[in-house]
């Protein structure tokens, strides 16, 4: 099989006229910074879809992580229970408000967080349960929500990768005290960078906009700051294209459910892989990403396949990396003698193709064929 003729990327983001001409009015305005109107309408909106009560517009999915565990008021020690198997944001953020991360492995089936081993990790200093959608499936939050209520503690849900996405009829971002979103270029709605933290708690609400905006002091005296926090403001001009991106929301997910059924129903069959289930009982699939895990038994390897893959102008990405083998948190003695197999197992042996909402259905049936041709 040839090459395609031009690279295909991982993702390619779908801007389009409106979006274009959204910011273009937004930029000649002169409302370019985080005090113009789009962002609180942005806000708005967003909060709306997700039914929450409140929105906050930030930076970008990070600073949304951050500002959360920060709003919390977590203490030095405090522990937090997540996935390993995940971005290293969330233990970033847990780490850096000197909260110790505490991790869990996953589930070798839907790549989420293996909810039967949370309770066997908490102890008395356990504070908060993060826990992240992967990859476009969702967890089941009845059973998260259901250990929070048991044990009173909070939960932040990350649902970065999955805007769109429900679990049984409820929005993915509308659980547990604080969620929060990312609008990076590979999102559902992309904004270039950005993200925003979502809750029912107007203390809580307060607490976001202050944190993200250096904790002014009073309007006597603006210059005196009350606490230590960032600048995680988030531009009118993002906001903008946001908005402009949310008025299609509905076609894009389906879109993002076009592609990954079709790459579902040409790979399912094939013996020696694992994909993420296509649906559960209370979620389908929504594909953020399309991931393949290589079985043991595989012909291949994982940078076999990569290296194929890119001969063929075809971009690819392997798994994220686990928390309890990342260099940034060897460096610090964080999860000495730790294992946790299936984690291991997938981020060794995953990659992801190319579903952006930009990809065209020639160049997603030429990715199919070459994949098949691969691992067949």
């Amino acid at each position: 099989m040839s090459k395609f003729k031009k690279f295909i990327p991982v993702n390619t983001p779908l801007i389009n006229n409106k979006d274009a001409l959204s910011v273009a009015k937004t930029i000649k305005s002169g409302w370019i910074s985080s005090e113009g109107p789009s962002v609180k309408e942005f806000e708005k909106k967003i909060a709306k879809f997700l039914d929450r009560r409140f929105g906050c517009a930030v930076s970008s999915g990070t600073a949304a992580l951050e500002i959360a565990i920060r709003s919390l008021g977590l203490n030095k020690n405090d522990e937090v229970i997540m996935p390993s198997f995940t971005i290293i944001s969330n233990a970033m953020a847990i780490v850096k408000s000197s909260a110790k991360p505490i991790l869990v492995d996953v589930n070798l089936n839907t790549w989420n967080i293996k909810i039967e081993d949370i309770e066997k990790k908490i102890t008395k200093k356990t504070k908060c349960l993060m826990i992240p959608h992967i990859y476009g499936l969702a967890n089941d939050m009845d059973k998260i929500l259901k250990i929070t209520k048991k044990y009173n503690l909070y939960l932040i849900e990350d649902a970065a990768e999955v805007f769109g996405l429900k679990y049984k009829n409820k929005q993915c971002g509308s659980f547990g005290d604080i969620s929060i979103l990312s609008f990076y270029a590979n999102k559902h709605i992309t904004t270039g960078e950005g993200g925003m933290l979502l809750t029912n708690n107007p203390k809580l609400n307060e607490k976001f906009k202050d944190y993200r905006n250096l904790c002014f002091g009073s309007k006597k005296n603006r210059f005196n700051h009350y606490d230590i926090s960032w600048n995680y403001r988030y531009t009118n001009i993002q906001a903008t294209l946001g908005l402009s991106q949310l008025k299609r929301i509905g076609k894009i997910i389906k879109k993002k459910h076009e592609i990954g059924n079709y790459y579902y129903k040409h790979f399912k069959n094939i013996k020696n892989i694992i994909l993420q289930p296509n649906k559960l009982s209370y979620c389908k699939n929504i594909y953020w990403v399309f991931g393949i895990v290589l079985k043991k038994n595989n012909k291949n390897n994982i940078s076999s396949v990569i290296k194929k893959l890119q001969s063929k102008n075809i971009g690819t990405r392997p798994f994220f990396w686990p928390m309890h083998k990342q260099d940034a948190f060897k460096k610090k003695n964080y999860f000495k003698n730790i294992k946790l197999s299936n984690s291991e197992f997938i981020s060794k042996n995953g990659f992801y193709l190319p579903s952006g909402l930009g990809l065209t259905s020639k160049e997603l049936k030429f990715v199919k064929d070459t994949v098949i041709s691969i691992l067949k």
